[in-house]
């Protein structure tokens, strides 16, 4: 009896041994599918995701058409029921077209130009903006300028005429070039008195040293002094060739349509020889201070690494790292510390990209210290990919709003198609930066920011050099 009992139990324990194994069988089997199911999830609805954006690319591309006339790239992108129109008539070359005497003249050009042209005298020129609401006006940058306008659909028609006039009939009148010059002149004289404006002009030229950007295309006091109004003239002469310009429209307007009336006004330029070529690229290959001295009661304080550029396969990782570095920063040295109002990190969109770090403090070293850490952060730890995703939501909000007029379109696809590889490729920002990763973050941060260049407009004996100089990325 004591052993059939013995054996029963036996027998129970077996069997119940039996019921865990295959309990804890189908509990991991049922965890496995589960985590299948959340992975096979996951995967379908990154998919999702990148099908639509795949699919927002196509239809907005679909918008764009793109021709010659003799010569001249076109652009036109078509927003249906769009009650404004956005134009640019966009020079290639920038900084490459001028020299340290010249500085300045592009820019010049474009300005005394809008006073007055050969249909459209200074006051009828005045007058016929004002009743159209149209606005004429220009831009320069590093890597192209241009002269743009801004109409209503209805009274585009009218406002073209005047734009293609200013563009092609610039009188230059001696009384429209000293009104011009003597507002530029004024300008650039004051750059000194603000410290921000100063602290940028002293980076250009640690920056830019032996570079094409060194001559800056907006000129300085100087430069713009020397320029004759014969010299605006053959300038002009010079820069309307087709070779060297991109127009741009965006609006809802027919392309076909647009097409006649860019072959009677631009298509009759000459063609012209002029090839685009790439900037040079940026390389620092050592970190670098700067000090200037300036009794303030801060120090005001700029950084510069090199950054990819807008062509590069690195510009999303490197837009996600510049973004979390400059959430990183506002939080470790302003709200943690109270060190500085205003703690920054910026990146560029040039040609020759730069990216860095600005700030404004009492106890500069201090502040640099800790943002240095930062970006050390950046180098040796993987950044969280929920963090990643926070910041991508954050940068497309703010590119979404950025877009919403047709002159930001435009500005955007002369951009791309410049000095980013072409308009398409403005359609896709969206598609790259979603597929950056916490590796990607981490590579871009060790490969461009270090060998920071800095400038400081302040107090020399506030600032430890070594602390600016101590070697990041490595």
């Amino acid at each position: 009896m004591i052993v059939s009992n013995r054996h029963k139990i036996e027998e129970n324990r077996i069997e119940f041994r039996r019921f865990l194994i295959l309990f804890c069988l189908l509990l991991s089997a049922c965890s496995v599918s589960a985590s299948a199911q959340a992975t096979t999830t996951t995967q379908n609805q990154k998919t999702d995701e990148a099908t639509k954006a795949h699919r927002v690319v196509e239809e907005q591309a679909a918008l764009v058409t793109e021709f010659d006339v003799n010569g001249l790239k076109v652009i036109v992108k078509k927003r249906a029921g769009s009650q404004t129109v956005a134009a640019g008539l966009f020079i290639r070359g920038g900084a490459r077209n001028i020299t340290a005497q010249n500085a300045g003249i592009e820019r010049f050009m474009l300005e005394a130009a809008q006073e007055a042209s050969a249909s459209y005298p200074r006051e009828r020129m005045r007058t016929e903006i004002a009743r159209l609401a149209s606005v004429i006006g220009d831009g320069t940058n590093y890597d192209y300028s241009a002269l743009t306008l801004g109409s209503t659909r209805a009274n585009f028609d009218r406002s073209w005429d005047i734009f293609t006039d200013v563009a092609l009939h610039p009188t230059f009148a001696p009384e429209d070039v000293e009104i011009v010059r003597q507002r530029l002149v004024l300008s650039l004289r004051d750059d000194t008195d603000d410290p921000d404006t100063y602290l940028e002009r002293l980076e250009e030229q640690v920056a830019y040293a032996g570079h094409p950007y060194i001559n800056r295309p907006q000129g300085t006091a100087d430069s713009i002094s020397r320029i004759t109004i014969a010299d605006l003239k053959r300038y002009h002469q010079q820069t309307m060739e087709t070779s060297r310009l991109l127009l741009v429209i965006v609006g809802d307007l027919d392309a076909t349509q647009l097409r006649q009336r860019i072959a009677n006004s631009f298509g009759r330029l000459p063609r012209g020889t002029y090839r685009a070529q790439p900037v040079p690229q940026l390389s620092f290959n050592a970190s670098t201070v700067d000090i200037t001295q300036r009794g303030l009661p801060t120090n005001y304080i700029q950084g510069v690494f090199t950054a990819p550029a807008l062509t590069s396969d690195d510009i999303s990782a490197m837009r996600v790292a510049s973004s979390l570095l400059r959430d990183r920063v506002f939080e470790e040295v302003r709200v943690k510390r109270n060190l500085s109002y205003a703690p920054n990190a910026f990146l560029g969109s040039q040609g020759a990209n730069i990216g860095g770090i600005y700030v404004t403090a009492v106890d500069a070293n201090q502040a640099i210290r800790v943002m240095l850490g930062e970006i050390n952060r950046l180098q040796h730890e993987q950044t969280d990919t929920d963090e990643i995703n926070g910041i991508v939501s954050q940068y497309l909000t703010t590119y979404y709003l950025g877009q919403e007029t047709n002159a930001a379109q435009a500005g955007e696809l002369a951009q791309y198609e410049l000095i980013g590889g072409g308009w398409h490729n403005s359609l896709e920002v969206i598609e790259h930066l979603r597929s950056v990763t916490p590796a990607d973050v981490q590579r871009v941060a060790q490969k461009y920011m270090r060998n920071i260049r800095f400038v400081v407009l302040g107090d020399p004996t506030h600032i430890d050099r070594g602390v600016f100089t101590q070697q990041t990325g490595e």
